[in-house]
């Protein structure tokens, strides 16, 4: 059995026990979170939402929270003597996903 869920502007397809990279979420490590907006259930029986499945969830435990590798933002303007240099750390969830309730 999968699920198609929405968290952080993305949509995320998962199966139990999968571990998974998600927008940072509020909660600490150890803690169970609870998705609501599921978009789909899979398996034998499939269900499509319109545009949510009704009463159906994805629960997950945080596993970790730490930021990605570091990314170079470099702007610049030819002939401009334009030259900006950033890095950018974006911070991430780890989950560990216990179970699909449909």
């Amino acid at each position: 059995m999968y699920a198609v869920f929405k968290t952080g502007g993305k949509q995320y397809r998962v199966m139990e026990g999968q571990k998974l990279r998600v927008e940072k979420l509020l909660g600490s490590e150890g803690d169970t979170v609870t998705f609501a907006e599921v978009l789909m259930i899979g398996g034998e029986a499939m269900k499509v939402g319109q545009p949510m499945v009704a009463g159906a969830t994805v629960s997950a435990k945080i596993t970790r929270h730490a930021r990605d590798k570091k990314i170079v933002v470099f702007k610049f303007k030819r002939r401009k003597n334009y030259r900006r240099k950033n890095g950018h750390r974006q911070p991430f969830t780890e989950l560990l996903i216990t179970g699909i309730t449909a």
